[in-house]
C-alpha cells in the first residue's frame, strides 16, 4: 500500500458510524437541538480561495447551538460577539471585533444569555461545553459557560494557553475556562451521553484539534454541525480550502472522510456559517428533535 491512501484510510476510520463506548442506553425521543442567531459576520471572500464573483454571498452566519438531553445539557460553539457588547437587545447593531493582527465586523440582535433564556435555560445550569475549535467566532462567550465541563482535545487546549497564542484566538473570551472541570478527549469519537445520540467526532485541519458534532434527532434525523470544515457551500463544490487553515492538506483528508461518513450515516451536513441555509433554520426558542 502507498503512503497516501494509507492516509486516507485512516483518516477515514476516523468517520464510522458513531458506537457508545460504555453500554447503550434506549434512544430519547426527548432529545432537542437549538439553533441560536449570534449573528452575521462580514466575510472576505480572498481569504477563503474564492471570488465574489463565485459566491451567493459573502456573509457568513455565526451560530451557536444547544443539545438538550434527558442526560445533561451541552452548549455547542459560543458566539462572536460578547454579551457585555450587547447593550441593545432586540435591535441590529455592527460591532466592530479588533483582533491582534486584524479586525472584522458582526452584527447582532440578540444575546446568546437572552436566547439561552427564552428557551427556559441558564448558562450557570448548562452540563457540558465543547468548541468546534478555539477562533475568536466561536468563543466570544465561552466564560460565561466556566462552570460546566468542557470537553476538549489536548492540542487545541494547549494552543489556546500558550504564551504565545494562534492567530484569530481571543483569550479573553476564555480564560475562566483555565480553571473549569475538564474531559480531555483522547479518541476520535466522544460519546456525550453514552447512548450514541451526541457525539464530537475529531476533524483536523482547520486548526489541530477542530471537531464536529453529530447529533442523531428523533424526528429530524440526524445531523452533523460542520464547525469550520467549511465556511461557505462553494468551498465544497469547488472544492476550495482557506488560506489560513493550520494543516490545508489534513483539512482536505478530514473533508473526504466526512464525506463518506455522511453517506454512510445519512446525517444532514449542517455547514454552520453558510448564511443562505442558516437562514432557513428555525431558531429558539423553537427547536429540533
Amino acid at each position: 500500500m502507498t503512503i497516501l491512501p494509507a492516509l486516507i484510510v485512516a483518516a477515514l476510520a476516523i468517520f464510522t458510524e458513531p458506537i457508545a463506548t460504555r453500554a447503550a442506553q434506549p434512544q430519547t425521543t426527548a432529545l432537542r437541538l437549538y439553533v441560536f442567531d449570534c449573528g452575521t459576520l462580514e466575510g472576505d471572500p480572498v481569504r477563503f480561495n474564492l471570488t465574489r464573483e463565485e459566491m451567493a454571498t459573502t456573509d457568513m452566519s455565526v451560530a451557536c447551538y444547544l443539545v438538550v438531553h434527558p442526560r445533561g445539557t451541552l452548549i455547542w460553539d459560543a458566539g462572536a460577539v460578547p454579551d457585555r457588547d450587547v447593550t441593545s437587545e432586540n435591535q441590529r447593531t455592527r460591532h466592530h471585533i479588533v483582533l491582534p493582527n486584524t479586525e472584522r465586523y458582526v452584527t447582532l440582535t440578540k444575546s446568546l444569555k437572552t436566547q439561552l433564556g427564552e428557551a427556559g435555560h441558564a448558562a450557570s445550569d448548562v452540563t457540558y461545553l465543547a468548541l468546534s475549535h478555539y477562533h475568536w467566532d466561536h468563543t466570544a462567550n465561552a466564560n460565561a459557560f466556566a462552570r460546566a465541563t468542557w470537553l476538549v482535545r489536548q492540542v487545541e487546549k494547549d494552543a489556546m494557553f500558550a504564551t504565545k497564542p494562534p492567530d484569530l484566538v481571543q483569550r479573553s473570551t476564555f480564560d475562566a475556562l483555565a480553571k473549569s472541570k475538564s474531559v480531555i478527549i483522547t479518541t476520535d469519537d466522544y460519546d456525550v451521553f453514552r447512548d450514541g445520540s451526541v457525539v464530537i467526532k475529531s476533524a483536523p485541519g482547520h486548526t489541530p484539534g477542530h471537531q464536529v458534532l453529530y447529533v442523531k434527532l428523533a424526528k429530524t434525523g440526524a445531523v452533523l454541525l460542520s464547525g469550520d470544515l467549511y465556511h461557505y457551500p462553494e468551498e465544497r463544490t469547488l472544492d476550495r480550502v482557506p488560506t489560513f487553515e493550520f494543516d490545508a492538506d489534513q483539512t482536505r483528508r478530514t473533508r473526504r472522510a466526512v464525506d463518506v461518513f455522511l453517506k454512510t450515516s445519512g446525517a444532514q451536513l449542517w455547514i454552520q456559517h453558510d448564511f443562505a441555509a442558516n437562514a432557513r433554520l428555525k431558531k429558539s426558542p423553537a427547536f429540533y428533535d
